[in-house]
């Protein structure tokens, strides 16, 4: 079994190898002059591992390439970060379900599918081989808990997000709790802990993903209003579009943390071990 990945995911494909003590096989990227894309990969095993996170448009082409090279390969094909999954459904008449054209597209080729704490599970569905969604909340958990932060409280961002912060916390011993909206009027809402207080405690902020951040920077400014000693925000997938990071981190946070689905100076948590256990078995 041999390790390949398209441009996005060349940091996080090398700690897999080193974590599994498999191969990367080196491959080549380029981009002809009328904007078609190449790649050239070296010779592949029986079985190969393609770690691709799809970011934008070239990734996803480079990733359909890679494929389309490793024919006669058993390939299992590894996605931390499936861009277009949360057009998971037809939201318009005339729309597309892009979740469902990517998982089409990505299933000609492979024997298998990961991906990590994908937004919406059902997108599983749209792919016609075996496809498993691995969790990054187990590791997060651990990250956290090696911070040494002083009585931290872990805070999903809304009802919605309270599951993945119990799956963080589940086997840290830490306290978690979700984040409240309250409507004071047509212009003022009010965020905070449904049941813990925020008073005197280190807040940890998780979620599958950071978008643009704007909620969490107003989030951050309450939760320290509240009494919160300090707030640090902690994601899988960092997108920070729209100037997201710049953002969240004029919002005071003590830090802004994302695993490396979506490489960048902010990934701190990696997924290579998660992907191992997956692999490995």
């Amino acid at each position: 079994m041999k390790i390949i990945c398209n441009e996005k995911s060349q940091v996080l494909a090398a700690k897999t190898a080193k974590s599994t003590g498999l191969e990367l096989v080196p491959t080549e990227f380029k981009k002809f002059p009328d904007g078609e894309l190449y790649v050239k990969t070296g010779i592949v095993d029986s079985e190969t591992v393609i770690i691709a996170s799809i970011t934008d448009s070239d990734s996803f082409i480079q990733t359909l390439l890679l494929i389309d090279a490793c024919v006669g390969s058993d390939v299992t094909l590894v996605i931390p970060y499936m861009g277009y999954a949360r057009q998971d459904k037809k939201f318009n008449d005339g729309e597309p379900v892009s979740a469902r054209a990517i998982a089409r597209a990505l299933s000609n080729g492979i024997n298998r599918v990961y991906t990590i704490n994908i937004h919406e599970k059902a997108v599983l569905d749209f792919f016609s081989v075996p496809a498993e969604d691995l969790s990054l909340a187990p590791f997060i958990g651990d990250y956290i808990s090696s911070m040494n932060l002083e009585n931290p409280l872990i805070l999903a961002p809304d009802k919605g997000a309270a599951e993945f912060a119990k799956d963080v916390s589940e086997n840290t011993g830490l306290e978690c709790d979700y984040l409240h909206k309250t409507r004071l009027s047509g212009t003022e809402v009010r965020m905070e802990p449904k049941n813990l207080p925020a008073l005197d405690r280190c807040v940890v902020i998780v979620d599958d993903i950071i978008s643009t951040g704007g909620t969490l920077a107003t989030a951050t400014g309450m939760l320290k209003e509240q009494g919160a000693t300090e707030v640090h925000a902690i994601c899988v997938h960092g997108v920070f579009a729209a100037g997201g990071f710049a953002k969240l981190s004029a919002g005071g946070p003590a830090s802004v943390i994302s695993s490396d689905t979506i490489e960048s100076a902010s990934s701190k948590v990696s997924v290579a071990e998660c992907i191992k256990s997956a692999l490995i078995k």
